[in-house]
C-alpha cells in the first residue's frame, strides 16, 4: 500500500491537474539521472504530459528519484523501472484509445479518411470505472441489480468523419476527470505497492529486484485480460513475495520463483494452475525455516 507521503503527492498532483494549475514548465530530470536514460524519460514526461498533465507527468519524476542514485539499482534497472512505470501510468482506457485514435487526425493534418476503424469490445464497468466516482458508483449499482456490470460493448473509434473527430475530441476530453475515477485509484494503488515490493527487494534481497520489476508487464491492456493480469500479479506478491520480505518464507531465490510461478499462469479466472505452483514452492520451503 502506498505510504503517507506518497498518498498525499498524489492527492496533491490531483487537485493542481483539476484547478488547471498548469504554470510551470515540464519537469525537469532528476539530477543523477545517467545520460543515456535522458531520452527515454524525456519521452516518458512528454507521453504523460499528453495522457494526463504536466503534474502527472511531476509524480511520474517524483516517484522515479525513489530509485535514482540508489544503491543496488544499476542503469539497466533504473531503465526499466522508468520504461515500466510510464507505461503502467499510461493505462489503457476508453479515454486513452480516443486520444491515441485522434492523434492519427493529428499527424494527418485533417480528417483520417483512410484510417480503419478501431472496434474494441469493453465491459460496462470498465466504461464506468473511468468515470469519477460520485458518477461511477450509483450506475454501477443498477447495473449490478440486473446483473450487467460485466457485459461486453463494442465501441467503435472512427476517425473518418467530423462527426467522428468531434466524438473523439469530446471522449479525450474526458481526461479531466480521470483522477477522479475509480480506475486511477485503483491504479495509483498499484504503482505504489509495485514500487513498494522494489524498495523492500533492494533492503531483503536485491537479487530479486529485477524479477519484482518485470512483474509490471504482467499488466496489460483492458477487459479480462487486464484483470486477471492485475489478480494473477495480487497472487504472485501475496503467496511468494511479502511472506518472503516479511520473514514468514525463506525463499533463498526469490526471482527464480518468482519465474516459476509466472511460467505456471494460465488463462483461468481461478488461477488453479498458479496458486498450486505457488503452494509447490512454498512446500519446498523448510519447515523450521519458514517458522
Amino acid at each position: 500500500m502506498p505510504d503517507d507521503d506518497s498518498l498525499l503527492a498524489s492527492l496533491r498532483y490531483l487537485f493542481a491537474d483539476i484547478i488547471g494549475d498548469e504554470d510551470e514548465g515540464p519537469p525537469v530530470l532528476p539530477e543523477a539521472c545517467p545520460d543515456h536514460l535522458g531520452p527515454a524519460v524525456t519521452a516518458a514526461i512528454h507521453l504523460l504530459i499528453v495522457y494526463q498533465s504536466t503534474s502527472y507527468a511531476q509524480l511520474y519524476i517524483d516517484r522515479l528519484k525513489r530509485f535514482v542514485g540508489r544503491r543496488g539499482v544499476d542503469d539497466t534497472l533504473l531503465a526499466e523501472i522508468a520504461r515500466l512505470m510510464a507505461e503502467r501510468m499510461a493505462y489503457e482506457d476508453a479515454i486513452r484509445i480516443a486520444q491515441l485514435k485522434l492523434g492519427e487526425v493529428n499527424a494527418a493534418g485533417g480528417l483520417a479518411a483512410r484510417s480503419a476503424d478501431d472496434v474494441k469490445k469493453l465491459r460496462l464497468d470498465e466504461l464506468i470505472d473511468a468515470l469519477p466516482e460520485m458518477v461511477a458508483d450509483p450506475v454501477l449499482g443498477v447495473l449490478d441489480q440486473f446483473g450487467w456490470r460485466r457485459r461486453r460493448v463494442s465501441i467503435r473509434f472512427s476517425a473518418n468523419t467530423r462527426f467522428s473527430v468531434r466524438r473523439l475530441r469530446i471522449e479525450a476530453g474526458l481526461k479531466r476527470w480521470r483522477l477522479f475515477s475509480g480506475r486511477y485509484a485503483k491504479e495509483r494503488v498499484w504503482v505504489e505497492r509495485w514500487l513498494h515490493m522494489i524498495d523492500r527487494s533492494l533492503t531483503k534481497q536485491p537479487a530479486a529486484a529485477p524479477a519484482i520489476v518485470e512483474t509490471a508487464t504482467m499488466i496489460q491492456g483492458y477487459g479480462d485480460p487486464y484483470r486477471q493480469g492485475i489478480a494473477d500479479w495480487h497472487v504472485i506478491i501475496d503467496g511468494l513475495v511479502k511472506p518472503t520480505f516479511d520473514g514468514a518464507l525463506a525463499l533463498a531465490d526469490l526471482a527464480g520463483a518468482i519465474t516459476e510461478a509466472r511460467a505456471a499462469i494460465m488463462p483461468d479466472p481461478r488461477q488453479a494452475s498458479l496458486k498450486r505452483k505457488i503452494a509447490e514452492i512454498r512446500a519446498r520451503v523448510p519447515a523450521a525455516a519458514s517458522r
